[in-house]
């Protein structure tokens, strides 16, 4: 099969015939979300449905793709389990397929198997899944920098693999790439496209401890925020050992 995978390295796809296919980085580009889709119900919504409060996960798939597309939402499906942020509650997640043949029907099909494998109460509510017609599922690929293309000789779509975190007011925060993604990273993402509106002091804590390198789509542990974390617990430790071996320490009477 013709489609290939994100290489992180060069954020460049590798296969054969793989020309203009890849995902270009559009961070901080705003997300048009006047543009309007089908829900898996059949019911017209716009995008701007699902943004306002909470940080979006999008991705751009196709369900009727046999190959890349489901290990994808398998990827997202085994991060979301150890996440733990509550789907529809603290974040959202957007399904959009760039097959213009794909309807309702097949992404209700699509929403409850992945919804199921998911296994989390009321997911349902917090992950939507969407087609459209040919202009604006164009204009929202365009907008994040997502490139594919139909092969006629395979009869597939050629694209790349990733998705994308967005925050509350639609626009592109982060690119993760692959098929599989890191649940952490994924938490640091959705919380800093919530503005750090979501997560407990630990999050803050580890995330001063990391950096975002957007040429990877992952976050990296950043060695001298550890250490001077871990000297500054190192010296209150000391701090208040020596202020409790002076108060207990015996006086002696003259």
């Amino acid at each position: 099969m013709h489609q290939g995978i994100m290489d992180p390295g060069s954020a460049k796809l590798k296969g054969p015939d793989m020309r203009n296919i890849g995902i270009d980085q559009k961070l901080n580009s705003q997300v048009p979300l006047n543009l309007s889709f089908a829900d898996e119900s059949g019911n017209p919504v716009t995008l701007q449905q699902y943004f306002g409060n909470k940080p979006v996960i999008l991705n751009l798939v196709y369900y009727q793709c046999a190959m890349l597309c489901p290990e994808v939402l398998n990827g997202i499906t085994d991060a979301l389990k150890e996440v733990k942020f509550g789907i529809g509650k603290d974040y959202e997640v957007v399904t959009v397929s760039f097959d213009p043949r794909d309807t309702p029907a097949i992404s209700s099909q699509k929403k409850a198997q992945v919804i199921g494998e998911l296994g989390v109460p009321n997911a349902a509510q917090g992950w939507h899944f969407l087609t459209g017609t040919e202009p604006n599922i164009k204009a929202l690929a365009d907008s994040v920098g997502f490139k594919y293309r139909w092969d006629p000789e395979s009869k597939q779509y050629l694209h790349a693999t990733g998705i994308m975190v967005l925050t509350p007011k639609g626009r592109v925060s982060k690119y993760f790439y692959g098929v599989a993604f890191k649940p952490s990273d994924l938490r640091f993402g959705l919380i800093q496209a919530s503005n750090n509106q979501i997560g407990n002091m630990v999050d803050a804590i580890l995330l001063f401890c990391c950096r975002y390198d957007a040429r990877t789509g992952k976050y990296d542990w950043l060695a001298s925020r550890l250490l001077s974390i871990g000297g500054g617990i190192t010296v209150i430790a000391l701090g208040s050992f020596l202020i409790f071996m002076i108060k207990t320490q015996p006086k002696h009477s003259t």
